[in-house]
């Protein structure tokens, strides 16, 4: 079953969910829904109330809830307990919330606009330029920060070919292809610039973006041409191919007298573009 974890907001609370590419089917964290429904200080004592209550009324669904490993809040991926869009509906109903019609029309908008993006993947490219719009990034960041997204689909793609994993191996390459080019791995940057969960890329100013890129890049053509094999060849790929923009840089912060790595982040967005 190919999975990705994602995280949706409804009214600017988090829920997090897992698209199933085989079932075309979000699963969404029944916890984080009831804690927007019910604004619990102790959702999970709440979900397991009602466990008991949907199994004395022998929900049928209920017998098909699943768990699926989420990142919970310290960061770590953890068994939760998930449901899909119509088991979700059934169990809002049991919820006496003024949040539940609302979110019935959420739910039904979100697994919307997944399937329009699967059918044109163009749609995921508008919104997400809405979004960064919204957020107040300029222009020219945007047009940056769309190259990173179809770089890194070329680099990804190289490393699946190269027999790399999806997920934890994607990871470990991706931060040697950080730590070369940036002088820091992912948890240190991301923490420089005061992060937790956000996107690192989201929060780069444009010159980290384009070195961020050439990163990338160097590292999908020097794969291209030796084709590794593992994830031990590509490793060693990725560590020179971060390290060509990790010269630059430092050959950047020589000439300019500045470092080009800053702690500014999303919150303010006009700084980073500067």
């Amino acid at each position: 079953m190919a999975q990705k974890n994602v995280v949706k907001l409804f009214e600017d609370k988090k829920v997090r969910a897992k698209w199933d590419e085989d079932e075309e089917e979000y699963y969404f964290s029944i916890i984080d829904v009831i804690a927007i429904l019910t604004d619990s200080k102790n959702p999970n004592r709440y979900w397991s109330d009602l466990k008991k209550k949907l199994r004395e009324e022998q929900f049928e669904p209920y017998e098909n809830i699943v768990r699926l490993k989420l990142k919970s809040s310290d960061g770590k991926m953890r068994l939760t307990d998930v449901a899909d869009t119509k088991q979700l509906l059934r169990i809002i109903q049991s919820v006496p919330s003024p949040n539940a019609e609302p979110f019935k029309m959420w739910l039904a908008e979100v697994g919307k606009e997944r399937l329009d993006e699967i059918a044109d993947p163009q749609i995921a490219i508008e919104r997400a330029i809405s979004t960064y719009r919204k957020k107040g990034y300029s222009e020219e960041w945007i047009t940056e920060r769309l190259k990173t997204i179809d770089f890194r689909k070329e680099l990804t793609a190289e490393w699946n070919r190269a027999g790399i994993r999806e997920g934890y191996e994607y990871g470990i390459l991706t931060n040697e292809v950080t730590n070369a080019w940036s002088g820091m791995t992912t948890k240190e940057y991301k923490s420089y610039k005061g992060l937790k969960k956000e996107n690192l890329r989201d929060n780069m100013s444009n010159v980290e973006l384009v070195l961020d890129m050439l990163a990338e890049v160097s590292t999908t053509e020097i794969s291209k041409s030796e084709n590794p094999e593992g994830l031990e060849e590509s490793k060693e790929i990725a560590k020179r191919g971060g390290g060509i923009a990790g010269d630059a840089r430092k050959n950047l912060e020589k000439e300019s007298g500045k470092k080009v790595i800053t702690r500014d982040n999303a919150k303010n967005p006009k700084k980073l573009d500067k």
